[in-house]
């Protein structure tokens, strides 16, 4: 059965499924699990790790597979390619100019989103992970900042194998069929205790700190092995 949420695209959405599904059918070998976290309908914030620039549009696969409409805050430089940048905006993607006063406005139009009962997709890391091994490192506060203001559940999704397509530690591109990615949602993250707190800067470390642990969790269990401590993974960031 088809959610009523994929059901009214418009064109432009419904044109980016028709060109992107087919190449990514052909191009990926899909284990999917756990799409029954993601609710039918509502706000809700999905949040990843980011190993490759291809685990957006495999993301983006699974989120649509599950029934959502994926909008994803994305790096300002990708809308500023002429014609893209305006076919995003199209497909409700939200552009992020990290470093300026311009970040608040793309956290704003996150939250509107989500309010308004959109599925928002947010690397809490902001990049790719500089990681050699991969795993993700300590989160910016962006994302504790969209989920105290809008109370919508915050959804872990963890991707691998979308960097034997693109490898940011080689930059290498390599498009073969049939290349395995295993992308797993878990249960939203209990952030009960932080409801109706003061946001400070100590509660925002400490609800960035608990969802990145949970991504952590969630690929070791994907990958089968340990991850390192968080504190080896990088400084804490503030902002989106």
């Amino acid at each position: 059965m088809v959610r009523k949420s994929r059901r009214r695209l418009g064109f432009w959405r419904r044109l980016a499924v028709v060109v992107l599904k087919p190449i990514l059918l052909v191009l990926t070998r899909r284990s999917w699990r756990g799409t029954e976290h993601l609710p039918a309908e509502g706000g809700v914030i999905v949040v990843s790790n980011h190993v490759s620039h291809a685990d957006p549009l495999v993301i983006a696969h699974f989120v649509y597979d599950a029934g959502r409409w994926p909008q994803f805050l994305g790096k300002q430089s990708v809308f500023d390619v002429p014609g893209l940048g305006w076919v995003l905006r199209q497909c409700r993607q939200i552009p992020v100019r990290r470093g300026t006063v311009d970040a608040a406005k793309a956290l704003a139009a996150a939250t509107e989103a989500v309010k308004g009962g959109a599925a928002v997709v947010i690397y809490p890391e902001g990049t790719t992970t500089k990681q050699p091994d991969l795993w993700p490192m300590r989160g910016r506060t962006g994302v504790a900042r969209l989920s105290l203001s809008t109370g919508a559940p915050v959804v872990p999704v963890v991707s691998w194998g979308p960097q034997e397509i693109f490898d940011p530690r080689t930059s290498k591109l390599r498009l073969r069929p049939r290349t395995p990615v295993t992308v797993v949602a878990g249960p939203p993250v209990d952030l009960s205790a932080y409801q109706g707190v003061e946001v400070t800067g100590e509660t925002l470390y400490e609800v960035t700190d608990l969802i990145m642990n949970r991504l952590r969790e969630m690929l070791a269990e994907v990958r089968g092995e340990p991850a390192p401590p968080l504190w080896s993974l990088g400084a804490r960031k503030d902002g989106g």
